[in-house]
């Protein structure tokens, strides 16, 4: 069942999205963006991708990353869970494979908790959470109503979890994987697709975010299949430090921005790092069960309406533009997706796509709206010992997957996606 409301009415979307002429969009001639239609499968090569996208391996991807706990930033763990991620992409035959390298080195917390093994929660004086690995604590942003960050350890009750999540935190050198599919015609240009490996909370960090890093990485390994071609290049990137502050992305803006379209060396046909056309975070991407039982637990099924929820912010200096391309996303949700409609929102916040924001047009796809719901609590696993691959069901799984299937389908329009035969 689709939502009855919207920021803007169906019938507004579809004018926005009429005229949405990006030049990615113009120069492939996509016409009808936006507008549902009966996809046929002999002659879409992007039904073609979508179609070998499968619930079981997403679902594998999850529980890969999933073995290094919660892949809290400055630990082995989270060192070993880059290490995989690296791997992974490398064996789908990603190209440029590489890892952007940067300092974090925040001044050390008021105290020890959460550092390690210690009971307690670190706390403000308004009862809010703090994560405990940044800044002052690294806050939990303000305008939230959530519970805070679990920082107790013995509140893991699985001990294999809690041995795994042992080790605490240290400052110093941070690394995130990041690779490519180069574009055939405009390898110059390119759409970046995100989600952030990292987690807190002493659990596995399964839906935030293994469930958005694993849409990265099967986008990835799919579009490097060696029959693929695309006319743009993608950039697929695994970001760490998310929970300190949004460090790892901010990192990757800092130290490229200033690199976008510039050939090297001169003459060699190759742009370490093409123009952006468009940024799309995926952060905590399978439930959305509404809110949580009288006694604050997960409710067990998906609500009725469930839905993806895709944002722009409003407020940042190409929110036109963002908005435009927000409503591209839904249209291919209604072409290309098998399960869970979607929702268009002007809210994004709170995620890797706001360093992009301002440079470029950006998006965030969720599993529930930033402020209302998520700050509502709707999600009661978020950064708890309960975010552990037993907590989630295929249909939870599900809904990550239809995220999927909305990228795929609209980033495989926008970059000029093809399929040799």
């Amino acid at each position: 069942m689709k939502k009855t409301t919207h920021w803007l009415t169906a019938a507004s979307s579809l004018a926005l999205v009429s005229t949405f002429t990006t030049a990615a969009v113009a120069q492939r001639g996509v016409a009808g963006a936006g507008v549902a239609q009966a996809a046929d499968t002999a002659n879409d090569p992007v039904q073609t991708l979508v179609s070998r996208l499968d619930l079981e391996k997403y679902k594998n991807t999850i529980k890969g990353l999933a073995q290094f706990g919660d892949r809290r930033q400055g630990t082995k763990r989270n060192r070993d869970a880059v290490a995989w991620i690296e791997a992974q992409l490398k064996s789908y035959g990603c190209q440029n494979v590489e890892r952007v390298t940067y300092q974090y080195s925040p001044p050390p917390p008021a105290n020890n908790a959460g550092r390690g093994g210690g009971r307690g929660p670190i706390t403000s004086p308004d009862g809010r959470g703090r994560a405990g690995n940044g800044p002052g604590g690294s806050r939990i942003w303000s305008d939230m109503r959530e519970r805070g960050v679990n920082n107790d350890s013995l509140a893991q009750p699985d001990p294999a979890i809690r041995a795994i999540n042992m080790e605490p935190t240290s400052p110093g050198e941070r690394q995130e994987v990041i690779c490519m599919k180069v574009g055939t015609k405009y390898p110059n240009e390119m759409y970046i697709i995100g989600g952030h490996m990292d987690g807190i909370g002493w659990g596995q960090a399964v839906n935030d975010d293994a469930s958005g890093s694993a849409i990265v990485m099967e986008l990835a390994r799919i579009l490097s299949m060696p029959d693929v071609h695309t006319e743009r290049s993608i950039r697929f990137a695994l970001w760490n430090n998310e929970e300190t502050g949004l460090n790892g992305a901010k990192a990757y803006v800092d130290q490229r921005a200033s690199m976008q379209g510039k050939e090297s060396p001169a003459g060699s046909g190759k742009y370490p790092e093409p123009k952006w056309l468009g940024m799309i975070q995926h952060d905590m991407m399978m439930v959305d069960h509404g809110p949580p039982t009288a006694e604050g637990k997960l409710a067990p099924e998906q609500r009725l309406g469930a839905d993806i929820n895709i944002e722009f912010a409003s407020t940042s200096k190409f929110a036109d533009e963002a908005m435009k391309l927000a409503f591209f996303w839904r249209g291919a949700n209604e072409k290309y997706a098998t399960h869970y409609p979607a929702a268009v929102g002007p809210h994004m916040t709170n995620t890797d796509s706001d360093p992009f924001k301002d440079l470029v047009p950006s998006l965030s796809l969720r599993e529930n709206e930033r402020g209302s719901q998520i700050g509502g609590n709707w999600d009661p696993t978020h950064h708890q010992p309960t975010d552990v691959l037993t907590t989630f069901t295929d249909k939870d799984f599900m809904l990550g997957l239809t995220s999927a299937q909305t990228t795929l389908g609209a980033i495989g329009q926008l970059v000029g996606t093809s399929v040799r035969r």
